[in-house]
């Protein structure tokens, strides 16, 4: 049913308003999506973000008002955004925590004959519930099966629906009789659009942690090839700082009259590194090993003083029997 001139009038009014008070919005696909899922999704928004829809002809003229009224507003872009079954999600708040309402709004929705799968559909092995009569209903389908225990058992999972494909009559008919509802159904985010700039969804997918680690590459990138051809940067500075204190550090210690308090060390452990070996993990065990070598020695000496003038029947060495 059309609407009324004066429902019209309020339609345009109500996106003109959204448009000029919101800086930041989703453009957002709802096949099939229920009234009464949609409601849901209004209701966790509510003090967030403000859903709207509308046919596509009334947004593009709404559009196109607003642009001839604003010269110069990037709001332009969205007429081609107007495409299909969509809607605007318009907010000012943070666009991750809105994206995350969006999404987790989804409902489970049966097979529905001659509409695209979103996703791949397996069905898996196990009872199925149906009596042996309807076994021709699962050959037709090519679906190998057993009697068990007075019902109709799959022997192994099956792949009944690709994802892209049309749902067949056949195929809507078995995931009905067991019950299976193969698919979710939601808002799905197809732009996002922030201050003028209109790009994929996507794009939220890139965190902090994600920018932090990005940019640590392109720094040390950067610092190598300033460190290459000789050019000082913020990037390479540091790197520079820390190879002119080494070659510093080599050219003193060849030197005998000259030195300064941080070549001090280098030059100490050269002299006698065994100054440092308590410092290491395995350096601390030198006195006990001195000692045992020690004890060692005087047990040999022992038995050299004990085994010198006895033989083996306790008489002295070299004696008759």
């Amino acid at each position: 049913m059309p609407l009324s001139p004066e429902r019209k009038a309020e339609y345009f009014d109500k996106m003109k308003e959204l448009l000029g008070s919101y800086t930041k919005l989703f453009v957002v696909s709802i096949d099939n999506v229920g009234s009464m899922q949609l409601q849901m999704t209004r209701k966790a928004l509510r003090g967030k973000a403000e859903v709207l829809m509308g046919k596509n002809t009334m947004m593009r003229k709404v559009i196109q008002d607003f642009v001839d009224e604003n010269p110069g507003t990037p709001v332009e872009k969205l007429k081609d955004m107007c495409r299909g079954n969509v809607g605007f999600v318009f907010t000012n708040s943070d666009l991750g925590d809105v994206r995350e309402v969006l999404e987790s709004n989804t409902r489970p929705a049966p097979a529905r004959v001659g509409a695209i799968a979103p996703s791949s559909v397996t069905v898996p092995a196990g009872p199925t519930g149906c009596d042996p009569g309807q076994t021709a209903f699962f050959q037709t389908l090519q679906i190998a099966t057993k009697i068990s225990r007075g019902q109709i058992e799959i022997t192994t999972d099956v792949l009944l629906i690709q994802e892209g494909d049309r749902v067949t009559a056949s195929q809507a008919a078995l995931l009905q009789k067991l019950s299976i509802d193969p698919f979710t159904y939601g808002m799905s985010l197809k732009a996002v659009y922030d201050n003028g700039s209109l790009f994929d969804a996507k794009v939220l997918d890139i965190t902090d942690e994600v920018l932090a680690a990005k940019f640590g590459e392109a720094v040390t990138a950067l610092a190598s090839i300033c460190l290459v051809i000789g050019f000082p940067t913020m990037a390479s500075v540091p790197h520079s700082l820390v190879h002119a204190f080494k070659a510093i550090v080599s050219v003193t210690i060849g030197l005998e009259n000259y030195t300064f308090d941080k070549a001090e060390m280098f030059k100490e452990y050269l002299k006698d590194p065994s100054k440092f070996a308590g410092s290491g993990g395995g350096g601390g065990g030198g006195e006990g090993a001195a000692e045992e070598e020690k004890v060692e020695e005087e047990e040999e000496e022992e038995e050299a003083e004990m085994g010198g003038g006895m033989d083996m029947f306790g008489g002295d060495d070299g004696g008759d029997y």
